[in-house]
């Protein structure tokens, strides 16, 4: 899909997140010159055809008090992935799950969730929870509780070529 002026003006209108008001479209719309409707219908056409891969919130857990945050990494036979992925999922405190790939001999693991927390020992407790309920007490795995921050920020378009394209994230 080819963009014009009025949707390269709207990626670099958002390229640097949605305005925190109660109307960010309509806002966002004010500054460019666009009403409400034809910035959603714009981006919504954009996420149809894969122009925009994703579009969301990155949350700042840290400022919001959450200062546990662990990356569980699990050894799951490679058959069960998609299953325990998905009933991970359905778990309130999970808060992203992926697969990727193990790098043997070092790395066995395979299945990534992310838990978000005020206390370590609520995680921990959240994670045998996860072992439990899914048949996974005898599944190695390891927690990782985040040591440093780093500067969060979603993802960079060019805005200036026909496609867009994804720029490194910092």
């Amino acid at each position: 899909m080819g963009l014009d002026d009025r949707d390269r003006s709207l990626v670099a209108a958002i390229a640097d997140g949605l305005p925190f008001v109660q109307r960010p479209y309509a806002e966002i719309g004010q500054r460019i010159g666009m009403d409400e409707d034809e910035i959603m219908t714009r981006l919504q056409r954009m996420v149809a055809d894969g122009v925009i891969s994703r579009f969301g919130v990155v949350v700042r857990h840290h400022e919001l008090g959450y200062r546990a945050n662990a990356m569980v990494v699990w050894d799951i036979p490679d058959a069960q992935v998609a299953e325990i992925g998905n009933r991970f999922a359905t778990f309130d405190f999970v808060t992203l799950c992926y697969q990727r790939p193990r790098r043997l001999p070092d790395w066995p693991y395979n299945l990534f969730c992310m838990i978000h927390g005020r206390q370590r020992d609520v995680v921990l407790e959240q994670v045998e929870v996860l072992a439990r309920e899914c048949g996974l007490t005898d599944v190695p795995r390891k927690v990782l509780f985040s040591g440093r921050r780093f500067k969060q920020r979603g993802a960079r378009y060019d805005a200036k070529d026909a496609e867009l394209t994804v720029e490194a994230l910092s």
